[in-house]
């Protein structure tokens, strides 16, 4: 594929396809002919590419076709506070070509600015208008808002999460971008349908594996035949071969069959009466579904940061909030008129962090436990977007008990490490951890294991909540940032409340002393 003076595509096609092209396309004319093949020139416009895009890429996958350049690349100005990352471009001029397609992209590599940049361009050419996407409660903010806001500034956004009245609100108002958790979409059906989305985006695309549910359907029905769908995940069909039919059938229903046992017949085969295992050619069945989609990892994008740092926002349920607020009457009661210790306050933002992370100790050691399922989901999240192992660091005991039980409920291989786990337990935890399959996460009390250990198997480290100095929180980082690592790195910060973020924040910016403690506590008093 050749670019001349800016403005014609040269490049050669079967014979077949090539005719296909130039009787499809008006601005396209045969340059050669060859006794397989023809040499086509084509005008490098977007609907030009946009069309000769759509006829390479029912012929998917075949290495023998030329990669297809947008004119996204020549004519877009890259708007934003930071500078895109060559595979950021390339991944936004491949979905600015595609009404239809996927990106494979692993977390961390920025594909949320990418998809942003190409939405943009797509508007400035008037080819869509309104673009809704649908992402987990907790990227809402942190992710799709936020990055909305430094990429391209000059678009609308509104978030639709909360009451009904408020959501129907949101989408009634005809911003630019309108952001929408999975769960919110069936409960405002009719106005999402009635808003007429030109462009869908659906992050963590897992979330619609199964044709089946009310969550599959809802999203089917507001597809139509001119709207356009990118579906973004880092793991595609990363549990199962079945997994790729429900993304498959809503991006290109017309590559897989009609019905899942279908695909279950066509990609697995039955061993016992329940049991049924891939079959030798399922790798590359999904791989032919799963098309057109484009896929960078993190060793692959070279000019990523080593370390980059996501954060995961989790609302707090209506018990722990109670809780929370009783806790800062309690402080506020106490300081008044007092002159505050970084010890004393230390201790009281150790308290609200507790109740953030989802169990507080009273001052007799019992423990008042709340319910956490939005963080574990948050969690569940993380490891659904990454193959690779990932180290959880969890600052209480009660805490890391119920995380260790939900992913073995969920059939994730954990080990934990903690105060009471012996040095030789511990020794053979890590040892297996860095050179066997199994554990997949290692659930870890920072106090226990934040010193001297090597866990570079893992390539994304979670922090349930803050911990409370920031050489505890570098050393937690340094477990696999460190020799003897082969992938760019992940760090994600699950976070619910002020303190938390508060908290994140210092550490992050390595602020550690007695006084920004006691600064910290004054400020959260303030904000009563």
């Amino acid at each position: 594929m050749q670019i001349i003076e800016d403005a014609v595509l040269q490049f050669t096609l079967p014979t077949r396809l090539a005719d296909d092209v130039h009787s499809c396309i008006e601005k396209c004319e045969i340059h050669k002919s060859y006794p397989t093949e023809r040499e086509l020139l084509l005008y490098w416009g977007h609907d030009e590419v946009t069309r000769l895009t759509h006829l390479c890429d029912a012929m998917q996958p075949s290495p023998d076709l030329p990669k297809i350049p947008s004119p996204m690349l020549r004519d877009y100005k890259w708007p934003g506070i930071y500078k895109p990352f060559d595979h950021q471009k390339e991944t936004a001029a491949f979905l600015s070509i595609r009404p239809r397609a996927f990106c494979f992209n692993e977390a961390g590599t920025g594909k949320t600015s990418a998809a942003i940049w190409a939405a943009d361009y797509l508007m400035s050419l008037g080819l869509i208008q309104k673009v809704l996407v649908i992402c987990p409660l907790s990227i809402m903010h942190s992710a799709w808002q936020a990055d909305i806001v430094k990429t391209a500034m000059h678009r609308t956004c509104g978030v639709a999460y909360g009451p009904s009245e408020k959501r129907k609100k949101i989408l009634n108002a005809g911003y630019d971008f309108t952001i929408i958790n999975y769960d919110g979409t069936h409960v405002v059906m009719n106005e999402l349908m009635a808003a007429n989305f030109d462009l869908i985006i659906v992050d963590e695309a897992n979330a619609y594996k199964t044709a089946s549910t009310k969550r599959w359907k809802t999203l089917a029905r507001m597809i139509k035949p001119a709207t356009w769908l990118w579906m973004m995940t880092g793991t595609p069909a990363s549990q199962s071969p079945l997994d790729a039919y429900g993304i498959a059938k809503l991006v290109s229903p017309y590559r897989v069959p009609k019905f899942m046992t279908g695909w279950r017949d066509r990609v697995m085969y039955q061993l016992t009466r329940f049991k049924w295992l891939p079959r030798n050619n399922a790798e590359a069945e999904v791989y032919r579904a799963l098309q057109p989609a484009i896929r960078y990892t993190k060793a692959e994008c070279l000019d990523l940061p080593e370390v980059v740092y996501q954060t995961r926002e989790v609302a707090l349920t209506p018990q722990a909030t109670l809780y929370y607020k009783r806790l800062k009457t309690q402080m506020l009661i106490e300081a008044a008129g007092e002159q505050i210790s970084a010890v004393n306050a230390a201790a009281s933002i150790n308290k609200l962090l507790q109740i953030s992370g989802g169990a507080v100790y009273t001052d007799t050691r019992e423990v008042v436990e709340f319910d956490i399922n939005p963080r574990l989901n948050a969690l569940s999240e993380v490891l659904d977007e990454t193959v690779n192992k990932v180290v959880v660091f969890v600052p209480y005991t009660h805490t890391i008990e119920v995380v260790r039980n939900y992913l073995a409920e969920e059939g994730i291989s954990c080990e934990v490490i903690q105060g009471s786990v012996s040095a030789l337990q511990r020794s053979d935890i890590i040892s297996r951890f860095q050179t066997q399959e199994r554990p997949r996460v290692l659930v870890i009390q920072p106090q226990a294991a934040s010193h001297g250990v090597t866990l570079t198997a893992a390539d994304t480290v979670v922090f349930w909540s803050p911990v409370m100095s920031v050489e505890t929180y570098l050393q937690c980082v340094a477990r696999i940032d460190r020799v003897g690592q082969k992938n760019k790195m992940t760090v994600v910060h699950l976070e619910g409340s002020e303190i938390e973020r508060k908290m994140y924040r210092l550490l992050q910016n390595k602020v550690d002393s007695h006084q920004q403690l006691v600064d910290l506590y004054k400020q959260e008093l303030e904000e009563q």
